[in-house]
């Protein structure tokens, strides 16, 4: 790995559905950045679904986990850790010749790929929302907090 290359990425991708524009949580345009939550755009945005929302359940998790462990042996990626939650997926990765955006992208593809072969619910129809995010880490601490966060503090919180 060369010196402009990050030490890691941390990779957060959604359920499709999950996670829309205008959400309380709040949420972020790919234009203008983090935005306060918008009520009445969420709703919009719900209603336009074209889908149900299918939320992981722990055979789904697992497999979805175990799909992201071959990829990184088969990529030779160290995988620093593998959270995939109900709605959710987080993934801290040293990729090294890769960016941030194609190691999220080939995930997702492969990830998608292990749902359909195994749960037909997840055929013809988007499994996760379009695009996600990933964050270049670059320190030692940085990555020991981004370890931290994806693999503990949902558990902490009570939230699958």
């Amino acid at each position: 790995m060369n010196n402009d290359e990050p030490i890691a990425f941390f990779i957060t991708f959604t359920i499709y559905g999950t996670f829309l524009q205008g959400d309380a949580r709040g949420w972020r345009s790919r234009k203008d950045g983090s935005r306060p939550p918008q009520p009445l755009l969420e709703r919009w945005r719900r209603d336009r679904l074209n889908h149900d929302i299918l939320l992981l359940n722990d055979a789904q998790r697992t497999a979805v986990e175990k799909e992201i462990d071959r990829l990184c042996q088969f990529r030779s990626w160290k995988r620093w850790v593998a959270n995939p939650r109900s709605n959710h997926v987080h993934v801290v990765i040293t990729a090294a010749g890769y960016s941030g955006e194609k190691v999220r992208d080939q995930l997702k593809a492969n990830c998608t790929r292990a749902l359909r072969a195994s749960w037909p619910a997840f055929v013809d129809r988007p499994v996760w929302s379009v695009g996600g995010d990933w964050k270049s880490i670059n320190s030692e601490d940085d990555l020991e907090q981004v370890i931290l966060y994806a693999s503990e503090s949902q558990d902490r919180k009570g939230r699958k």
